[in-house]
This record gives structure tokens, C-alpha cells and sequence, in this order.
């Protein structure tokens, strides 16, 4: 069976109140509460994606019991990476002396700790490698433009980790090779039970950032600096109804009923988006942990981060019953379930 084993999590030392960024730009505590939730973020200063990225990984690896030699695979999910070359996974490798693993990134926004998931996952599965760090990670302050208050309040800086491992099953049990559940019955394996992804680029330009222009011989123009841009109601929209129709889909697929989950943990970007979900899963609230209100949106890093808090708050035991789900640029979603 294929199950997470460890998880770490790591911010920078900066935390900015809302009250901070009332001093930088025309906006207050209560206008950014009230409309999303949060009441500071953690931003970098001295910090950099890869070392917050080591750092959430090593917590991972002592919490799973495994050496950085025994890793098999790298996956880093960022949108922020320190450099466009070496890519931020290989960075990390040298960083946790991890020199069996096979490094690479991946770039799916918000939605890119659950497409590292589905990717580790699939290749853990065919038995070619047994272990696997996947991790979000993002310094998102560095493409945001500070004097728009509209997505400047969002965002925050951090990284998350998690270790999965093919490990031996504990019982004889249902197969579950094709992704889909057999059942729940007592004695059945643990770890993932169901992943499910989607993507729609005809509705990408919603939440957008661009690279460098094309420059060279031929063609000459400025290379300015591009920052997030975001039609806040058209996200929202389409959180609200793609992340409970995801989540359905895999919990159903995982053979259980909604009402059988312990927690759900989903990308925390805005608190109406994660009260509105709830309620169309007609699940109560205290099933959705948050902690965007200490640490905002931290795209990639926010699931993880995330299942990193419930974990050391023993917030989740054995047996547990958890989704883990995103959304975010691309437009990309996807909704995993697991027993802890």
C-alpha cells in the first residue's frame, strides 16, 4: 500500500498583520478579515524557496524515519522557484545530500502539492521506486504587486512536505491497484484510496502571471516585471462548485459516503470558498480545518502545510479518514482520499 509517513512544514521568520500591510497600502484588519479570513501572513526576507523547502523536507524525513539516501524520487510543486535553472527539486536533492533520487518540478499553481501527490503516487505504484518527498513550496511575495490591494492581502511565503512510501500491506486485503476502493471493510489496507485531477485551460486567464516577453535579435521589447493577476468572482466561482464536485467524485470512487470523512483539509485561500463547500457537502464546519487566518494563501504549500499542523496538533490517528484537495491556476483541481 502507498500511504504518507511523514510530513514537515516551515515559514519565514516575517509575520505581517494585517495592520502591517495598513501602513503600505489603502486597506485595513477588518476589510481583509471580512472578506477572506485572514489575519496575517508569514513572508520571506531572508528566506529562499529551496531553503524553506529543505527545511520542511528534512522535518518530513525524521517524522517518517527515513534518510535522504533512501529516497528514490524528488517532486517539488512551485511556481517560485529561486532560479529558472537548476530547477528547485535538484536544489533540494543537494541540499538533503539525497543522491539516489531521481529530482523534477512540476507546475500546477495552487492545485500542485495534490498533482505531486497523483505523480509520486503512480510511480510508486508500478514498484520501479518505494520511496518518494513531494513538496509545495512557494515564496509567492516576490511576484505580487504590492500596491494592489485586491491580491497583495492574500498571499503568504512557506513550504510543506510530505514522505510517501510503498510499504508492505498489514493484512491480506482488497486490491486497490486500479485507484478505486474495494470497500471499507475491517482488515482492508490503509493510505491512498482515490485520486482524482482535472484541468481546464479555456478559463486559465482568470489568475495569471506572465514570464519574459520574447527578446532577442530579432525582436526588442522591455522586459518588465509581470505580477498575479486575479478576477477574484471567477475564482470563486469556480472553487465553489468544481471542489465539491471533485471531492464527491473521489470519495465515491474511494468507496465511502461524504459523511464518512474525519477532515477535510482543501487549499486554504479564502474562507468563504472553504464555508461554501462545507455547505454544499452539507458537512459541519469543524471538519475543515483552517489556518489561512495565520498564514494566507500559499499556493502550493498550502495543503501541505496544512496536513503538517492537524498532524502535530493529533488532530488525525490512525484510521483517520482525510481529503486533501486544491484548486487553483491553470485552472487545475484535484481531490485525494486517505486513511491515515
Amino acid at each position: 500500500m502507498i500511504r504518507i509517513t511523514g510530513t514537515g512544514s516551515a515559514v519565514p521568520a516575517r509575520r505581517v498583520t494585517n495592520d502591517d500591510l495598513g501602513k503600505i497600502v489603502d486597506t485595513s484588519d477588518e476589510w481583509i478579515r471580512s472578506r477572506t479570513g485572514i489575519e496575517s501572513r508569514y513572508l520571506a526576507v531572508e528566506e529562499t524557496t529551496t531553503g524553506l523547502s529543505a527545511e520542511a523536507a528534512k522535518k518530513a524525513l525524521a517524522a517518517a524515519g527515513v534518510s535522504a539516501e533512501e529516497l528514490d524520487l524528488i517532486i517539488a510543486a512551485t511556481v517560485t522557484p529561486d532560479r529558472f535553472l537548476p530547477n528547485l527539486s535538484c536544489e533540494i536533492q543537494r541540499e538533503l545530500g539525497a543522491k539516489n533520487a531521481v529530482a523534477f518540478d512540476l507546475n500546477a499553481a495552487c492545485s500542485g502539492f495534490l498533482f505531486s501527490l497523483d505523480t509520486a503516487y503512480m510511480y510508486l505504484r508500478t514498484g520501479r521506486y518505494r520511496k518518494a518527498l513531494i513538496i509545495g513550496a512557494e515564496t509567492l511575495s516576490k511576484i505580487i504587486d504590492w500596491t494592489d490591494r485586491s491580491t497583495c492581502v492574500l498571499f503568504g511565503d512557506g513550504a510543506g512536505a510530505a514522505v510517501l512510501e510503498n510499504v508492505p500491506e498489514e493484512t491480506g486485503c482488497a486490491d486497490r491497484a486500479s485507484g478505486a476502493a474495494a470497500g471499507n471493510g475491517a482488515g482492508e489496507s490503509r493510505g491512498i484510496l482515490s485520486i482524482r485531477m482535472g484541468s481546464d485551460g479555456g478559463r486559465g486567464m482568470v489568475l495569471s502571471c506572465d514570464n519574459r516577453p520574447v527578446s532577442n535579435p530579432y525582436v526588442k521589447r522591455e522586459s518588465g516585471l509581470s505580477y498575479v493577476s486575479m478576477d477574484g468572482q471567477e475564482v470563486y466561482k469556480f472553487a465553489v462548485r468544481t471542489v465539491p464536485h471533485i471531492i464527491g467524485l473521489a470519495v465515491e470512487e474511494a468507496g465511502l459516503a461524504v459523511e464518512e470523512i474525519d477532515l477535510f483539509l482543501l487549499h486554504q485561500a479564502n474562507i468563504r470558498i472553504i464555508e461554501a463547500v462545507a455547505k454544499r457537502l452539507r458537512q459541519p464546519m469543524e471538519k475543515f480545518p483552517v489556518n489561512l487566518r495565520d498564514c494566507g494563501n500559499i499556493s502550493a504549500a498550502s495543503v501541505p502545510i496544512l496536513l503538517d499542523n492537524v498532524r502535530k496538533h493529533d488532530m488525525i490517528k490512525k484510521g483517520s479518514k482525510i481529503v486533501l484537495a486544491g484548486f487553483g491556476a491553470g485552472l487545475t483541481w484535484g481531490a485525494t482520499v486517505l486513511e491515515w
